[in-house]
């Protein structure tokens, strides 16, 4: 069987370019097989010996397989045009179900076969990981990379994810596996983890049988008595537990994704849905359900795009004055080049003047860019998720990575279980719920 964190070949000699193709021809002959007739009927002992062999690749030649299914196992173009012009004469069902066929890349039958053995599944999800770096250098394997997001999106749908809480009575691995991918505020040892496992925290887990104790995504959640606008009070190793009268909001603070290779599959939207629903029952007085939540697209916005950003068409024009306005003091205060207060930022020390005008651009940055391709990737997952833009927190976040990333702003999306259906639909048609409090920063 194979695990997820041994897939790296990190360590493993590189092997000459002869060695290379005959290993590559080893799988490429053992795909075909599996492909075959004789290979349906055995398909499981034939996926078996194409993942030891696949095993054994460097990640080079991982990247070079993945070329092999670009090439070889695309669909016959003149078989796809045949299907698609009897189609289009006749619009039947027997015709429509042929051109599905001649159209699906038979690689995806492949991966489908591949993951019917053991550990088939682990390889895929290991093989994405390296087919997503090599896309940046090979985009001729886009359609490649298409068919694996498609068949890992249908293998990890919710339906087949099991949610589990992780507490201190799970097992040594596991609670490892926690400290090393948490990706949003780093786990300090086994201390500063008990302390995120203690009565009034909860962490929830998604799980697939297929990847067994291997987790995909975890959520960190704080129970406290109200909205949170800082994160060091709620990952204090050395804070007290409150008790359970004092819950009244769940705060989710973070949420990481522990498999590279599922990027792009759904997982946190159905993991915090689920979680929310379960401390509801667990908690009936819990009334709110937020999150505290970094901006970590800010401060690069700010330095590269904010100018030309906040003078586009299409702003209404209340709000692209206050954020012009905004934008006018800091080049007043530090000039075009912003670099010197990003890097430089004290929040604690920062007057008002200067407070208000970045709140704004925070503001305006969550309100208004999370609908286009290069808005803040948190506030698209939680506002595409149906949550509410509720606050902006100054000073939530002091950490270096706070400040270099969101110069210490931290924000809160609400997450009203009645609304979010229909903040969904909102925020997929363009437009961002917020609360008035954001509204009046604009």
């Amino acid at each position: 069987m194979f695990s997820l964190p041994r897939l790296s070949r990190s360590a493993t000699p590189t092997p000459t370019p002869r060695e290379r193709a005959r290993q590559i021809e080893r799988v490429l002959e053992g795909s075909r097989r599996l492909l075959s007739e004789r290979g349906e009927a055995n398909s499981v002992a034939i996926a078996s010996e194409v993942l030891a062999e696949l095993a054994k690749l460097h990640p080079e030649g991982w990247v070079e397989f993945c070329g092999v299914l670009d090439a070889d196992f695309a669909p016959d173009p003149g078989r796809v045009l045949h299907a698609a012009e009897r189609y289009a004469a006749e619009p039947s069902a027997s015709h429509l179900i042929a051109l599905t066929a001649a159209a699906e890349p038979p690689r995806q039958e492949l991966l489908r076969r591949l993951s019917r053995a053991p550990g088939g599944t682990a390889l895929i999800v290991a093989l994405r990981r390296v087919l997503l770096d090599a896309l940046r250098s090979r985009p001729e394997l886009a359609a490649v990379e298409a068919d694996f997001l498609h068949l890992l999106g249908s293998w990890f749908n919710a339906g087949f994810l099991q949610m589990e809480q992780v507490d201190w009575r799970s097992s040594a691995a596991l609670l490892e596996k926690i400290i090393h991918h948490e990706a949003v505020h780093a786990i300090d040892g086994w201390a500063d983890l008990r302390r995120r496992l203690q009565p009034d925290r909860r962490c929830f887990a998604f799980f697939h049988p297929q990847l067994p104790g291997e987790p995909l995504i975890f959520v960190e959640v704080a129970l406290v008595p109200e909205m949170p606008a800082a994160i060091a009070p709620l990952i204090d190793k050395q804070a007290a537990p409150r008790g359970e009268r004092e819950f009244k909001v769940a705060a989710f603070y973070s949420i990481s994704n522990c498999q590279p290779g599922l990027r792009g599959v759904s997982l946190g939207n159905f993991l915090i849905k689920r979680v929310a629903e379960h401390l509801q029952r667990e908690f009936p007085q819990l009334r709110t359900f937020c999150t505290l939540s970094p901006i970590p697209g800010f401060a690069d916005w700010l330095l590269r795009r904010s100018q030309q950003q906040v003078e586009r068409d299409g702003l209404p024009p209340r709000v692209a004055e206050r954020a012009h306005a905004a934008r006018a003091l800091l080049a007043g205060r530090h000039g075009a080049d912003l670099a010197a207060l990003v890097s430089g930022i004290a929040p604690e020390a920062a007057d008002a003047e200067l407070r208000d005008a970045l709140l704004t651009l925070a503001g305006f940055y969550l309100a208004h860019e999370s609908v286009l391709p290069g808005g803040d990737p948190v506030a698209k997952f939680h506002l595409g998720n149906g949550a509410r833009l509720e606050r902006l927190n100054w000073a939530g976040d002091l950490s270096r990575k706070g400040l270099k990333q969101s110069l210490g702003i931290m924000v809160n999306y609400l997450y009203a279980l009645e609304e979010v259906e229909d903040n969904h639909d909102r925020f997929v048609h363009g437009e961002v719920v917020s609360a008035r409090r954001i509204a009046r920063l604009l």
